[in-house]
Formats: structure tokens, sequence, C-alpha cells
């Protein structure tokens, strides 16, 4: 969730320019190692950050893969880091909630112009929420205004004692509720995990069954993704898995793997590197949307100030992100960052390169530590696209 990992971003342009320049540098001068040792390189990288954990992958056109790991997946034991160990997949899941959307869609079971009112009569009103006033589109694509007011800890003491809270989708919208629109619907663009918990409870209230058993059925097992898993209010992970790790200041590390998503319908998902690349190659081929619905998933806006210095030239569709390549081009992606675990993710637009890097600690103590994390990672995947897979 971006919100909760990069908070201090409001208060820290002027850091992040100099950091995403220097990251823009190191895209645009590469030097001449193979892409198989380019991502070897570039997983050490992030590792030299302080990231305990890292695991890449990248598929090529042909389907050949390069994989790289550094670090430990365990501080305790320094056992390494798998190349198939699972993790939370945290935002990234808001494509799979997307691409259901979009199937309804295409399907006639729902428009993308339906207002919120018209789905969830009654859910989304007060405090100048009014929700006859937002669509469907909208909240994929994070411009209906609602502001995000979900919980999250930010010290190691809050951590503790929330990792096992358990909340219902209408208690997390109520939150939202409780607080003015941060603006007119369309009038802007604000991310807002609280949107995507709407459009969990529209799918159900369209299909009569809860989202995640709908995304099993229509995403998951249509494509053979078994080892992406909906968790539950489990605090577990599957096994293998690297212990997940955040940083909450100097000295302050702590081991955050056990704990329950804030949004268990939306965020409760856990997924490998295989099948997060699978995922996007088979999206970007039209494996799981038709062509209309696929146009209007790639039909984008400009993001808010603050996350164009996660993603600089990046802008937003409907659950998924578009980004430039340093190559020429854009590429396709939706990160996730939640619970300990950052991943980042891009697929060329054809669909036939993809690259997946996952990190198990999350540095969101500063803003220098934040985008140093996210530029680094970023770098991984633009090489990773531009490049070509050797083994």
């Amino acid at each position: 969730m971006i919100p909760t990992l990069r908070k201090h971003l409001a208060t820290a342009l002027a850091v992040t320019t100099l950091l995403t320049a220097g990251a823009a540098d190191a895209v645009a001068r590469p030097s001449g190692p193979s892409p198989a040792e380019q991502l070897r390189r570039d997983t050490e990288a992030i590792r030299a950050l302080g990231v305990s954990g890292v695991q890449a992958r990248v598929i090529g056109p042909d389907g050949r893969q390069s994989v790289a790991t550094s670090g430990t997946a365990d501080l305790a034991t320094g056992r390494p880091v798998r190349s198939d160990g699972y993790f939370r997949m945290a935002s990234t899941s808001k494509t799979l909630i997307a691409v259901v959307v979009l199937q309804l869609a295409a399907e006639g079971r729902l428009s993308l112009d339906d207002t919120v009112e018209r789905r969830l009569p009654g859910v989304v009103r007060g405090n100048g929420n009014d929700g006859s006033r937002i669509t469907v589109r909208q909240l994929l694509q994070h411009t209906s205004g609602i502001h995000d007011d979900l919980p999250g800890y930010t010290t190691p003491e809050e951590y503790h004692q929330q990792r096992h809270d358990v909340h219902t989708p209408g208690q997390l919208v109520a939150r939202a509720m409780a607080h003015p629109p941060d603006f007119p619907p369309g009038a802007g663009w604000e991310y807002s995990n609280t949107g995507y918990v709407l459009l969990t409870m529209i799918v159900q209230r369209v299909t009569g069954r809860p989202a995640h058993r709908v995304i099993e059925d229509r995403v998951l097992r249509p494509l053979g993704l078994d080892r992406t898993r909906w968790t539950g209010t489990s605090p577990a992970l599957p096994r293998p898995h690297a212990r997940a790790y955040q940083l909450f200041g100097p000295d302050s590390l702590v081991d955050v793997t056990d704990q329950i998503p804030v949004d268990s319908e939306t965020l409760s998902w856990v997924t490998t590197t295989r099948d997060e690349n699978d995922l996007f190659r088979a999206l970007l081929t039209g494996r799981l949307l038709p062509a209309r619905q696929l146009a209007e998933m790639k039909r984008t806006v400009p993001v808010s100030a603050e996350v164009q210095q996660l993603w600089p030239g990046g802008r937003y569709g409907l659950g998924l992100a578009e980004r430039p390549l340093s190559c020429g081009g854009t590429y396709w992606s939706h990160e996730g960052g939640d619970g300990g675990y950052i991943t980042l993710n891009g697929v060329t637009d054809d669909g036939r390169r993809s690259a997946v890097v996952s990190m198990s600690e999350a540095r969101g103590d500063t803003p220098e530590h934040i985008l140093g994390q996210e530029n680094a990672a970023s770098t991984l995947i633009d090489h990773a696209l531009c490049g070509a897979v050797s083994s």
C-alpha cells in the first residue's frame, strides 16, 4: 500500500528529485555485462542498501528465465533466500481485482460508468461523500476522491498491538466516510486503498460470491497460478518464504512476518516471482480480457505529485500503472508493499518480456531510504526489460 510505506513523501520532494535523477543516470548508462550478470548485480545493489533479502526473476520472449537472489531469508539463522519463496502480494492484488471487474463489464454484468450508489446503496455517504457521483471507473483509477484512512502501524509498539486485528470491509469504508473527500470525483488523483475495498464489495454484490473466490475461478485457475493463494485472516505464509522485516529507525529492525493484512479480503494474497511474471504476461497478451477491456485498463491519467517521485513519468490506468523505459517505450506494472515485503514488477506492452523483484525488508523509516529502495528496484526492472535474458 503506497501511503502506508511512503507517507513521508509530501515533505521530501527536494530529496526525491536528486535521488530519482541519480537512478535515471544509472539506468541510462548501463555497462556491458550479460543480462544474467546484470540481474545479479542489480539484486546485489539492492542488498547493499541494507535490505535483508532479495529475489528476482526475468522471463524473455522465448520463455527463458534468469533468476537471482541476494542476502538472507532469516537474520537469525542466515539461511539463504530461495528463488521460489512466497511473499505477500500486497497492492499488486489490485490488478487481480481490476481484471475481475473488467471481465464482469465485458459480460454486461456491470458498467464502468455505474455509480457506487447503484451497486452499494447507502454505503458511500456523509461528510460530503456521495456515492451517486462516483463511478466504478473512478474507483479503479484512484480518481474517486475518497479519503484513505486504513489502519496501519508506524512503530514497533503499534505493530505488536495491531498485527492480529481483523477489520471488515464495512468497518474500513466507515473510517473513510468519517472524512470529507480529498477532491470532487474525477477532479484529481490520490491513491485510495478504500476504493479497492469498495470494488471487492461490488464484485461480491454482483456475483454473490466473495471477491477472492471470484479471482480464483476467473484468473488463477485458468492460468494455472497454483502458488498464488488467498490466506484470509491467517497471519502466516506458506513455506518456503523469507522472514519479513520493517526498519522503523536506527537500531529498530523488527521481524513483522507474523501479521494479518489490514484488509484481509483485498490484501491477503501471497505469490511467487514465477506466478507474478505469468500473471502480467497473460494480462498483456490478452489471455484475461477482451481487447476492448484491456484497452480500457490501459487508458491512463497522471498520478499525484508525491507518487511521481516514486514513478517518474508514471501514469495510472485501471489497476495498472504505466512507466517509461530508458530504452524507449513504456512498461506496465503494479507494485506492492505491505507487511515488510516490497515487490516491483514490469511487463513490456506486448507481454513478451517481464520481470519481478521481491524484497523482504521495507526500509520505510526515512524518505531517503524509501526512495533509495524504490529506485534500486526500478533500475533492476528497467535493465531487465531493456535487455535480453541469457542463462
